[in-house]
């Protein structure tokens, strides 16, 4: 066995060839670093990071997010279990077993899975290039006005698209084409159809683009947290992926530019797409999903390597709470807005941030869920009112059909939200966290709080019927219950605040309060 100085040695020598490996890795990706664009932004962290949060950005508290394509075709997925637990419950599979719909390309790879039996019996020996042709044959029916339409009666302020899922399937005709599957694309404009739709609404327009798995260039079936996010990928996809981004952004200039799992180049390449990317469209935004690739990722890529991840995952997975903290980005050089996903911050964020959830527990269709699935009205509305308290946004996700029909049931939580925000949509866009975000009532009802200026909105997480008491708030002055026009008051009571409208037990009434 090695002794204290034999392992001292190996100890340096991999930290020697670590060292050596990373600095020939990225002078060899950094000299591919290429701008194609001129202005105020320079390919250098400095200068993407001075790039301020746009206005209407900060501005924008809900969004829609449309996960479609050829997955929604079967809109198939196991329902019961969360992401979080099916890593905890079955880490070994947990990619091929997972609630997501829209993983339907690599759950299929997996004859035990229940996606791979479902398939077989609808299906018989069809490949997933069959469902994207019935998939394109299905668009006739698809209505992007009517898309747009809805999304704004829902009260959102944009509307991001998955341009490409990890599927590789590109929802628009790109000029880049895929060595491993040249036509896999559609040949009807669909990205350009709704951006234009969506845009005369008077809505932004992003794009999300799965920038860190495609499995187009890596056929292998992906069962485990290690396969998902260090798994070989061929050669050429960093150039590919650049390429398509680099594509959509001279089509359809978006105006939230939300990359999913990571980036295959290193940072100097990145540091070059995000300026041009800011040249081109200066009040755009970019998520905080761009985790580079470097030489330490392609050791982990290794199988033996991946192997030892993934015994350290599950275990790490099964302590209480580690599962759910996968689903929150790491920290990387530069972003605009942070992602956590399915959770949120209970206090005021110094950086800017957007919850990302579906409606129910899976982004693309899922035929599956039914109603029962699908969370509540009142919970979406307080995931929406919790982000805005503390300074971030709601992307709620729509799963369209693969014939582009919104189901009933999503459709009908849509409703709601558009019908709450019509009426109380005053304390949300444009609004800022105040002092405190949140407070409880006499009877421990959750209270939010936003402000405008002089005006501070007290959001009732409940259905109030008569007076509320506000535990140690102190706020005194007019008030108003919005959407109403009786009379209302805020009055001390000794540490408390005491807001007397006439309230109907409608969910989460909001009075806003001149404070001085």
């Amino acid at each position: 066995m090695l002794g204290t100085a034999g392992l001292t040695v190996c100890a340096v020598v991999v930290a020697a060839v670590l060292g050596v490996g990373s600095w020939w890795w990225g002078r060899r990706d950094d000299a591919k670093a290429r701008m194609t664009t001129s202005g105020p932004y320079e390919a250098s962290l400095g200068s993407v990071r001075s790039h301020p949060l746009p206005g209407w950005f900060r501005d924008a508290k809900f969004g829609v997010m449309l996960h479609w394509g050829p997955y929604s075709v079967p809109g198939f997925a196991p329902v019961g279990r969360t992401f979080a637990e099916t890593l905890r419950e079955d880490y070994g599979h947990a990619l091929t077993r997972s609630p997501y719909a829209e993983d339907y390309a690599n759950q299929i790879k997996d004859p035990g899975s229940p996606a791979a039996a479902f398939h077989r019996e609808r299906y018989g020996d069809a490949g997933y290039a069959d469902l994207a042709l019935e998939f394109e044959r299905g668009l006739d029916a698809w209505d992007p006005d009517a898309w747009a339409r809805t999304f704004r009666e829902s009260g959102a302020s944009y509307v991001v698209l998955t341009a490409k899922y990890a599927d590789g399937y590109s929802l628009w005709p790109t000029a880049v084409r895929n060595p491993h599957a040249p036509e896999f694309h559609s040949t009807r404009d669909l990205v350009g159809e709704l951006a234009r739709a969506v845009r005369a609404q008077g809505m932004r327009f992003g794009l999300y683009y799965s920038g860190g798995v495609d499995w187009t260039f890596h056929p292998a079936v992906v069962e485990t947290l290690g396969d998902y996010a260090f798994g070989p990928y061929a050669q050429g996809y960093p150039e590919y992926a650049e390429a398509q981004v680099r594509e959509l952004i001279e089509r359809y200039e978006p105006d939230l530019l939300w990359n999913d799992i990571g980036w295959p180049t290193g940072q100097q390449r990145l540091n070059a797409l995000f300026a041009d990317y800011y040249n081109t469209v200066p009040d755009g935004v970019v998520n905080d999903r761009w985790e580079t690739a470097s030489f330490l990722r392609e050791v982990i890529s290794l199988d033996p390597v991946r192997w030892i991840f993934d015994q350290v995952m599950r275990r790490v997975l099964a302590e209480p709470g580690a599962a759910e903290r996968v689903t929150t980005p790491p920290d990387v050089p530069h972003s605009d807005f942070r992602t956590p996903e399915y959770t949120g911050f209970d206090t005021v964020q110094e950086k800017f941030w957007q919850q990302d959830r579906g409606i129910g527990g899976s982004f693309g269709y899922n035929r599956q869920e039914t109603d029962t699935d699908y969370a509540p009205p009142e919970e979406l509305l307080t995931s929406l009112v919790q982000a805005a308290a503390n300074n971030g946004a709601l992307l709620l996700n729509v799963g369209p059909t693969g014939t582009g029909e919104i189901v009933p049931e999503q459709q009908r939580r849509l409703d709601a939200i558009g019908a709450w925000l019509r009426v109380n949509g005053e304390a949300m866009d444009g609004s800022r966290p105040w002092q405190v975000s949140s407070a409880r009532t006499a009877d421990g009802t959750p209270v939010m709080f936003t402000r405008k200026g002089s005006q501070v909105y007290a959001i009732v997480l409940g259905r109030p019927t008569g007076p509320v008491t506000l535990r140690d708030i102190r706020l005194d002055g007019p008030a108003r219950l919005l959407g109403s026009s009786a009379s209302a008051q805020a009055r001390r009571d000794g540490d408390d605040t005491v807001l007397d409208a006439e309230f109907t037990g409608a969910f989460a009434p909001v009075v806003a309060v001149t404070h001085g």
